[in-house]
């Protein structure tokens, strides 16, 4: 799928990959990956982590460090290879990055607005459960970074059909998350009827941690899962079918999956901060798109930091290619998932007015001789 705009599908290109190895100038990744098969551009690097190291030159900036979040997941990928790479780093100059792994956007949502983080890598729904909580006092969304990754992957000794669903045990992360509220809203597309709350009915709707849900499957708890990447390509490796990709059911094919979010308090004190941060997201993002095998590999290699081993070459390359990085938000996407959120009863209708502040994004764009991108009437008055 050829890149429009900022964006581009995370595919590998092997002429692509020679032209770029050719004038590369950017560091080799950690040798870990390279005994692993993640390609050969993956080699041993002796340099310290880079996650905290920031460039000296330049003026310093408003604050002396910027506590980021983020999860363990591909569909943060701009996250995992910015901290890996030091390309958001490097536009800091000197200002410290003090990262933060988390496993649920609740728990990044709580942290935000107490105070205990800066920006964060978040999906749509606890962007907006966060800002109506708040009454839209405490995050701004300032950019996107992933659309796709996710899947319905199911046993296929049971289910063969999306019809086949019906009476079945099928796992979403977490009740009201982002891929819980796609399934719930494609549930009742069907005519189907769930209790939101209990997730029982037609369908069981089991809630599991995604680190949980591999071992569920093979022990035969749950016939499937609705759930991101690497989670969907990990039940395949233990012999899932994906039956669905979440991708196909949107116009455009693309969803937003992952924003980054900001404390309304540290935008206000430290704009300088924030504006560099998405220099680093944006230029990652961009260095994503011309070095695709190295990105994954970068990726996984940060994964290996958070888990302990990196993932396994059958789970990782088709994970890889189902995730968009993009720097626009896609608003209107959002809108529509809190229009879901609404129809299953999880949320009143909110006003998201405001939800929005894109004009940091929109000036590093502009810099950068990119196209600007819309917060589809949803931005700051």
């Amino acid at each position: 799928m050829p890149a429009t705009g900022t964006t581009r599908k995370l595919r590998s290109s092997h002429s692509l990959r020679r032209s770029i190895v050719a004038a590369a100038a950017l560091p080799l990744l950690i040798g870990a990956l390279a005994s692993c098969g993640y390609g050969s551009d993956a080699k041993k690097d002796d340099a310290p982590a880079k996650e905290n190291v920031a460039a000296d030159a330049g003026k310093k900036l408003s604050a002396t460090e910027v506590r980021i979040g983020y999860f363990p997941n591909l569909t943060h990928a701009t996250a995992l290879v910015g901290l890996q790479e030091g390309l958001i780093a490097k536009e800091l100059n000197g200002t410290t990055i003090k990262p933060q792994s988390f496993n649920a956007g609740p728990s990044e949502i709580e942290a935000l607005n107490g105070g205990s983080l800066d920006i964060g890598f978040i999906g749509p729904s606890p962007s907006i459960n966060g800002y109506v909580k708040s009454k839209g006092s405490n995050l701004r969304i300032i950019s996107g970074s992933a659309s796709g990754g996710v899947k319905l992957v199911v046993n296929p000794d049971k289910i063969k059909t999306l019809d086949d669903l019906k009476g079945k045990k099928i796992a979403t992360p977490q009740k009201g998350n982002t891929q819980d509220v796609a399934f719930l809203n494609w549930i009742s597309e069907k005519g189907w009827n769930v209790d939101p709350e209990s997730g029982k009915g037609d369908v069981s709707v089991v809630r599991t941690d995604n680190k949980v849900t591999p071992d569920a499957f093979k022990q035969g708890s749950i016939d499937g899962a609705w759930v991101p990447e690497p989670t969907a390509s990990k039940l395949v490796s233990d012999g899932a079918k994906v039956l669905l990709d979440e991708t196909d059911l949107w116009p455009d094919k693309k969803f937003v999956i992952t924003n980054i979010i900001v404390s309304q308090k540290f935008l206000k004190e430290h704009a300088d901060v924030v504006e560099a941060v998405l220099r680093g997201t944006v230029k990652t993002n961009e260095w994503i798109n011309a070095n695709p095998d190295k990105a994954k590999a970068s990726a996984n290699a940060k994964l290996a930091a958070e888990g302990g081993k990196p993932l396994d070459a059958k789970v990782i390359d088709p994970a890889w290619t189902s995730i968009l990085v993009t720097d626009d938000p896609l608003a209107g996407t959002l809108k529509t998932e809190s229009d879901w959120a609404v129809k299953a009863k999880l949320i009143e209708q909110p006003d998201l007015t405001g939800i929005y502040d894109l004009t940091l994004l929109n000036k590093v764009l502009k810099a950068a001789g990119k196209p600007e991108v819309s917060d589809a009437g949803l931005g700051v008055k």
